[in-house]
């Protein structure tokens, strides 16, 4: 059944990967000038996806629409599906700021989740129409909600895959261990730290880890170089307004605590003490969070 699956969703890459394109490009020229907004809708502030929490609310209202529709609950079934249309386009949003700093495979496996949302939020918008009108026979909108549900399953299913399956939007360090002993830092030709250029990333080796460096006035910090959102390289980074900046998505951390400053990140940077090392050279720990 996996494997059927997998051929299936596979299938839909043809046109799933020039449409998921088309939309980034405009979807990102949306957002792009509200930052804020955008780093809202991301969940930054809460540091979990927004869209995911969202999209719990409609999933279960859907499946009580249908079940109170069943039943011959009329009321209770159209206040259901009321809610669920009303989350679902708050969680579309939601996504849509997410789809922004979403690349490669996982962007082609969002424009299919999508996809499969839009179509079933229209299949139950228009069983809420038909509903208004009050009909004696409910029969064609009772089966529309069932049609919404399968979709909105198959959209979920999906959904999961783009996040258990490709990783997006999951910490990139979430399985990064803590740490509580000092590691040697291979910090190459450059022997003295104090000598590093002022707000100027450099890449530090530090046993199985890669730190960027960064040298603030005369204090030397240092963070974990694979950005926490998407594995960026943040040792290509820049400096700003006291932040390290991603390359590639633009997310923010503060450099002396690896704190998000501006998403799309949700999770913090780990970040690490340095301390000159006996003998010479210098070592790190991770700092606990």
């Amino acid at each position: 059944m996996a494997r059927l699956l997998a051929r299936i969703v596979a299938a839909q890459d043809v046109w799933a990967r020039p449409l998921g394109d088309f939309n980034h490009r405009w979807i990102a020229a949306l957002f792009r000038p509200i930052r804020p907004i955008k780093d809202l809708l991301n969940g930054t502030w809460l540091g979990h996806p927004l869209h995911s929490a969202l999209t719990d609310v409609p999933v279960g209202s859907l499946f009580i629409a249908v079940v109170l529709d069943l039943l011959n609950q009329p009321v209770g079934a159209d206040v259901a599906l009321l809610a669920t249309i009303l989350f679902m386009l708050a969680a579309a949003v939601a996504g849509a700021a997410d789809y922004v700093d979403t690349d490669g495979a996982a962007r082609i496996r969002a424009t299919l989740h999508s996809t499969l949302m839009v179509v079933a939020l229209v299949v139950l918008l228009i069983s809420l129409v038909m509903r208004a009108a009050a009909p004696a026979d409910r029969t064609i909108p009772v089966i529309l909600s069932i049609v919404g549900l399968l979709l909105v399953t198959a959209g979920a299913f999906v959904g999961g895959e783009v996040v258990y399956g490709l990783g997006n939007m999951v910490s990139r360090h979430a399985f990064r261990g803590s740490g509580a002993k000092w590691i040697r830092l291979d910090t190459g030709e450059m022997t003295d730290l104090s000598t590093l250029p002022p707000a100027t990333p450099l890449k530090a080796p530090a046993g199985i880890n890669d730190l960027v460096l960064v040298r603030i006035g005369g204090t030397v910090q240092a963070l974990h170089a694979v950005c926490a959102h998407a594995g960026g390289p943040l040792a290509q980074g820049t400096v700003v307004d006291g932040c390290l900046e991603c390359p590639w998505h633009g997310s923010r951390f503060w450099i002396d605590n690896g704190r998000v400053a501006r998403g799309p990140a949700l999770y913090d940077q780990p970040a690490y003490e340095l301390r000159e090392a006996e003998g010479g050279g210098y070592e790190v720990r991770r700092v606990l969070a």
